[in-house]
């Protein structure tokens, strides 16, 4: 029955968002409201696909924080939670590396949506781009999602943190909101997607101000918080 869930979502998910990226230029031409709206409806359709097809649902726990815009430092295990956290915050603005930006068409509509590229090679100029996105991002409503240990991790896995989660908490002087979350426990890098419940635990606010080392400290056994040896 795995194997069948798993092919059933791959056929529907996989070939159904094929036409929500297609569709994306014509919504960017009709405008951003256009864009936003196929944009939800996307994460719509895949929290349907998840649930319908693989059995999988999300759990919350804690606050998420939704009065004023904050940044959100996740842990990432998964595509599932990108699109999760999407829904459950209301569109921030997710910081996403510049391979995946590249992609044609896609991360066009991307772009045109609002995400935050990152060039991984940390450079003083990257950095500065990134903040100018953060800051617009901000001014528009929406708040600010990154993974700051960088890229996807496998259950268990504790990488240290990038220096782009230190230079967005130092500049943007906002509360940093730890999300710990355990979605690689259905949804493997490699190997089928089970069915499952992924908990998504959202801490108590990191206030800005900290050294360097104490905010990363802070939020590194933060987003952690559910991991198992």
């Amino acid at each position: 029955m795995i194997g069948l869930g798993n092919l059933a979502f791959a056929v529907v998910f996989y070939g159904g968002s094929v036409a929500f990226v297609l569709l994306s230029p014509l919504a960017a031409a009709i405008g951003r409201p256009a864009l936003l709206g196929l944009a939800r409806a996307w994460i719509g359709f895949h929290r349907w696909a998840a649930r319908a097809l693989l059995g999988i649902e999300t759990r919350i726990v804690g606050d998420p924080q939704l009065g004023t815009p904050a940044l959100y430092a996740a842990k990432h295990q998964s595509m599932y939670e990108t699109l999760e956290l999407s829904r459950i915050l209301n569109r921030p603005a997710i910081v996403m590396k510049q391979e995946l930006a590249d992609i044609p068409i896609w991360g066009r509509a991307a772009r045109r949506y609002g995400v935050i590229v990152v060039d991984r090679e940390a450079s003083a100029g990257a950095l500065r781009r990134m903040l100018g996105e953060a800051k617009v991002a901000l001014d528009a409503g929406r708040s600010i999602v990154i993974f700051p240990e960088g890229t996807r991790v496998a259950p268990g896995e504790r990488p240290a943190l990038k220096s782009g989660f230190a230079g967005l908490y130092q500049m943007l002087k906002l509360p940093v909101v730890p999300v710990a979350l355990d979605s690689g426990r259905v949804w493997p890098r490699r190997g089928p997607k089970r069915p499952g419940v992924v908990t998504i635990r959202f801490g108590e606010p990191i206030p800005p101000g900290l050294s360097r080392k104490e905010a990363e400290a802070r939020v590194h056994a933060a987003i952690n918080a559910l991991e198992r040896d």
